[in-house]
Parts: C-alpha cells; sequence; structure tokens
C-alpha cells in the first residue's frame, strides 16, 4: 500500500508541473464534439449554462448507475468490489482531470494528437464562455460535463475484468489509462486541431472516445488477466437482476445528459438528440429481446436491460445528426448486434464477465458506423450527410477514424496492462478468488442477514 502510494503521489506532482430517410425538422446548431462552431463569443446564456449544469449532474449519476448495473451481475461475493470500481473513478479521475486531463484533451492542439499545458490546474479555465467549444456557457461548465465523460469511461472497462482483479493495481490502472488512453483520443476527436476532428469524421456524444476506446480496451484486460477461476465449469450467475434493473434505468436517464447535453445548449439539437436517444433505446431493447426469446426460448430481463444498454452506446455518435426514423434502424440493428457478439463471447475463448466487449465495443463501432450511413444536414447543418444521404466520404472518415480507436486503444492498454503486471499484479490471488474481493479487499459484505 505504501508503494501504491507513493506512485500516485509521484505521478500526481510530476502530472502537476510538467435505407435513405426523409428528416422533417432543421437544426442550425452545432455540437463542439462533432464540428467547428460557426457563431462568435457571445456573453452567458443562463438557460444554456442551465441545461448543461443539468446535463453534468445527469451524467454524473451514469457512473453510480453503472456501478448498480455491473454489481447486479456479478456473484455475491463481488458485489461491493465491483462497486467500488465504478464509484472510485469519480475520485481519481475527477483530480486527473482538473490537475492535467483537461488541458491536455482540449487545450491549445500540439501536432495534432493532443493539448498542451497551458490549461493545468484549471489555469485560464474561468467563467467567461470559451468560443471554441461552448460560446454561451462558462469554460467550467464545459469542463466539468467532459470530466464526467472521462469519469465513466474506465469504469466501463472495468466489465471485463470482474470478480478477479487487484484494487490497488486498479488504482493506478485508472491514472494511466485515462493519461495516456482516454486524454489522446479526446484530443482527436473532439480537440480543437485534433487529427479526427480535422478528418471530418462526426462523434457527437461518444461512440469512439467513451464506447470504441473502453470496449476495445476491455477486450485487451479479458485477454491479458484470463478466466475466472472456475469459468465454464462452474455457474456464475447474476447475484440481484434487481439491482442491475435499477443501474439500467438510472443509465437510461442519465444519457439525455450524455447526448443531449452534447449539444451544449438548450435549443433544438438537443432536443433531437434527446428524442433520438430514446427511440434507438426502446427499439434496441426489443430487439435484443426478441433475438433472445428466438434464440434461447425466453425473454429474460437481465436481456431486456442488456439490450436497453447497447441502444444507449449505439446512438451516442449519431444522437446529434440523426432523426427518429434512422434512430429506429440503429437500435433495432444495435440489439441484434450485441446480442449475437456477447453470445460468441464462448466460442472465442475469452472472459469478459460482464460483456463490456459485446456491448461498448461493437455498440460503439455499429454506432460510429451508422453515423456515416444516416447523418443528416437537415438534423444538423453543422454536420454532414452520410452515405444514404447522398455523400459516402463521411463514411470512409468513420471507418478510419473507427480503425485508429480499436488499434490505438487496444495496443496502448495490452502495453498498460503488461507493465502493471510486471511491477504490481493485475490478479487478486486464488484465495481471495475464492473468498471474493468484498472480503480479500475490502473487508466487509454487501449483505448482512
Amino acid at each position: 500500500m505504501k508503494r501504491l502510494l507513493s506512485i500516485l503521489m509521484m505521478f500526481g506532482l510530476l502530472s502537476f508541473a510538467s435505407l435513405g430517410f426523409a428528416e422533417e425538422a432543421q437544426v442550425a446548431a452545432s455540437s463542439p464534439a462533432a464540428v467547428e462552431a460557426a457563431a462568435p463569443a457571445s456573453k452567458i446564456d443562463t438557460g444554456d449554462t442551465t441545461w448543461v449544469l443539468i446535463s453534468t449532474a445527469l451524467v454524473m449519476l451514469m457512473t453510480p448507475g453503472l456501478a448498480l448495473f455491473y454489481g447486479g451481475m456479478v456473484r455475491r461475493k463481488n458485489v461491493l468490489g465491483t462497486i467500488m470500481q465504478s464509484f472510485i473513478a469519480l475520485g481519481v479521475v475527477t483530480i486527473i482531470w482538473v490537475l492535467y486531463g483537461y488541458s491536455l484533451a482540449f487545450g491549445p492542439d500540439v501536432g495534432h494528437v493532443i493539448g498542451n499545458f497551458d490549461w493545468i490546474g484549471l489555469n485560464g479555465v474561468g467563467l467567461e464562455p470559451n468560443p471554441d467549444y461552448a460560446a454561451t456557457i462558462p469554460h467550467q461548465a464545459f469542463m466539468i460535463f467532459q470530466m464526467m465523460f472521462a469519469v465513466i469511461t474506465p469504469a466501463l472497462i472495468t466489465g471485463a475484468f470482474a470478480e478477479r482483479f487487484k484494487f490497488s493495481t486498479y488504482l493506478v490502472f485508472l491514472v494511466i489509462w485515462v493519461t495516456f488512453v482516454y486524454v489522446p483520443i479526446a484530443h482527436w476527436v473532439w480537440g480543437i486541431g485534433g487529427w479526427i476532428r480535422n478528418l471530418g469524421a462526426l462523434d457527437f456524444a461518444g461512440g469512439l472516445v467513451v464506447h470504441i476506446s473502453s470496449g476495445v480496451s476491455a477486450l485487451a484486460a479479458a485477454i491479458v488477466i484470463g478466466k475466472r477461476k472456475g469459468h465454464g465449469k462452474e455457474p456464475m450467475m447474476p447475484h440481484n437482476v434487481t439491482m442491475t434493473f435499477i443501474g439500467a434505468a438510472l443509465l437510461w436517464f442519465g444519457w439525455f445528459g450524455f447526448n443531449g447535453g452534447s449539444a451544449v445548449a438548450s435549443g433544438a439539437l438537443a432536443t433531437s438528440a434527446f428524442v433520438v436517444t430514446h427511440i434507438a433505446t426502446a427499439a434496441a431493447t426489443l430487439s435484443w429481446m426478441i433475438a433472445e426469446w428466438m434464440h434461447r426460448g425466453k425473454p429474460t430481463a437481465l436481456g431486456a436491460v442488456s439490450g436497453a444498454v447497447a441502444g444507449l452506446v449505439a446512438i451516442t455518435p449519431a444522437s446529434g445528426f440523426v432523426g427518429p426514423m434512422s434512430s429506429i434502424v440503429i437500435g433495432l440493428t444495435a440489439g441484434i448486434l450485441c446480442y449475437f457478439a456477447v453470445s460468441l463471447k464462448s466460442k472465442l475463448g475469452y472472459d469478459d464477465s460482464l460483456d463490456a466487449v459485446g456491448v461498448h465495443g461493437v455498440g460503439g463501432t455499429w454506432g460510429a458506423i451508422a453515423t456515416g450511413l444516416f447523418a443528416s444536414k437537415a438534423i444538423n447543418s453543422a454536420g454532414n450527410d452520410g452515405l444514404f444521404f447522398g455523400n459516402s466520404s463521411l463514411l470512409m472518415n468513420q471507418l478510419i477514424s473507427i480503425g485508429a480507436a480499436w488499434v490505438y486503444s487496444f495496443l496502448m492498454t495490452l502495453i498498460i496492462l503488461k507493465m502493471l503486471d510486471a511491477t504490481m499484479g493485475l490478479r487478486v490471488d486464488d484465495q481471495s478468488e475464492f473468498v471474493g474481493l468484498d472480503h480479500a479487499q475490502h473487508g466487509e459484505s454487501g449483505y448482512t442477514m
């Protein structure tokens, strides 16, 4: 523990010092997560600020929601250990974001791949608007909204190594992964000067930045860490699907801020993103349930909520660029694709405990592709038309961005985990895994009866 504290303190000090569908509504607003804003800087708009602050709170609630969603799916002896892995990200990533993360992700560009240290410690990130990202809200409002995205992204990865990862190693993993994987990709896609943004690829609310990065990193983690003891030989059923259901409901609720808030204004574009988010999620809930019903003979509650999350993931990159009918197609396809992706994991031989790869990796990839198919300037004039609206170049840009996010996330996570395994060790010992993370890692129990 002393070594862990020394590593974290050293890292912190060093960091601190150094199918066509006709869409009806036309929306003139633009998203900073998508393309350059055309409007000049203006005074603070209280309505826009209120919406972004509310959206920030909604996205913050998604991390405890994820904790419950994942917590219900593990065995009873690991529920608190799993919840802690999500919840502690709120503490660790917040400090990283303030010290240097926001500056590297959104600060002045260096070589189209990273920001600089001009905004380290939030220096220069005040209460006046920043016209490059959000011209009508305080700069700090935009900063903290983006912070919540950075918080939940590494927490999503924990679904791949649930029930077997050392908590001390996980804390260090959080620091390194956010610094070397999340922050660069966020700058590529959303930062002024980032090469994917300059390419013209679209990611309204985090299909690449959040879901592909976490889902692909989850695949690397599942491969490096290996299977749970007894996997495939003994039952490892969810211990509390009711808890998972509550977590999914919180995720669905919070996602309105995740996608709607990415408009960084309380106008028509936020409304459009809000509407299609709900529609796609509903469609994916149905398609996953029906696919499971046809494949396994019974519809399950766990399948329905998994489908809902798959729909939320898939609509995320497209939410500011597509209309209602397109969102139905995106959601229906996401439910089916993600269901079969999850069903294949046992045949492919890796133990993705809570389906982070199948839902976030596959769902995020489909959503990014779907953006290249269904995006329409009739929805967001500051975006672009996709293939089904006469523009094939957007789809090509989407595919390039997907490939870059896949390769970078996988290789960097592989390197990080190998280094941590060699220095600190990734897994708990066999006895701790048998007893459960709650008792072995935290000295407590989720239930006292």
